[in-house]
C-alpha cells in the first residue's frame, strides 16, 4: 500500500489537474490470497490479472504445474478460491473468477516468468521497430537482467547463431513460441 502511495504521490506532482489515475489495485492482495491455495495444491501462480472485456470485469487467477494443468486442476483450485474471495471480499464490484493455464504462449511479465523459461524458445514483439525495420523476433531465451532480456537469434534448425538483447522498456510483449511443431 505504501508503494502505491509514493506513486500516486510522484503522478500527483507532475500530472495535470484533470488527469484521472487507474491501477490495478486488487492483483497485489489476490496474489497474496491465492498463493497459499496454489502452494498446497501444488501449483505455480503464474499469475493474476484484473481486466475488463465489454461491461464486465474479470479476475483471472492463472496457475501452472509440471505436466500442465487440466480441468480437474483447475477446479481444485476454484473451490478454495472462490471460498477465501467471499471471506475477504477484496473486490467491491461484481467481476466473473476464471482460473486457467497460462497456455503454451503464456505472455512472460514478471521475473520468475523469465527465470523459469531460460532456454526456452521466445516470442519478442517490439513497441517500434528496430534499425532493420523488425519488430518480432523469435529468439532463444539466454538470459534476463531486471531492465533487459538477453538472446540468441535462431537458425532454421533452431540453434543459437548470433546475440541480441532487448530493453524491456522497449518491447510490448514477450511470450513463450508457441508455434512450434507440436505434433
Amino acid at each position: 500500500m505504501e508503494v502505491k502511495k509514493t506513486t500516486f504521490k510522484e503522478l500527483d506532482e507532475i500530472a495535470k489537474p484533470d488527469c484521472i489515475f487507474a491501477s490495478n489495485t486488487s492483483s497485489l492482495s489476490i496474489t497474496e490470497l491465492a498463493q497459499p491455495i496454489a502452494d498446497e495444491l501444488g501449483f505455480f501462480l503464474w499469475d493474476v490479472r484484473f481486466e475488463k472485456e465489454g461491461a464486465t470485469w474479470y479476475l483471472r487467477v492463472l496457475i501452472d504445474k509440471d505436466g500442465g494443468i487440466d480441468m480437474d486442476d483447475c477446479e481444485a483450485f476454484t473451490r478454495p478460491m472462490n471460498k477465501v474471495l467471499d471471506e475477504a471480499d477484496p473486490i467491491s464490484q461484481s467481476y466473473v473468477l476464471e482460473c486457467g493455464s497460462p497456455g503454451l504462449g503464456r505472455e512472460l511479465r514478471r521475473p520468475e516468468h523469465f527465470e523459469v523459461c531460460i532456454g526456452d524458445v521466445i516470442r519478442v514483439r517490439l513497441i517500434r521497430p528496430d534499425e532493420n525495420g523488425e519488430k518480432e523476433f523469435v529468439v532463444g531465451l539466454v538470459g534476463y537482467d531486471k531492465d533487459k532480456i538477453l538472446c540468441q537469434k535462431l537458425d532454421e534448425d533452431m540453434n543459437g547463431v548470433e546475440n541480441v538483447e532487448f530493453k524491456l522498456a522497449d518491447c510490448a510483449y514477450v511470450k513463450l513460441n508457441d508455434d512450434a511443431d507440436l505434433f
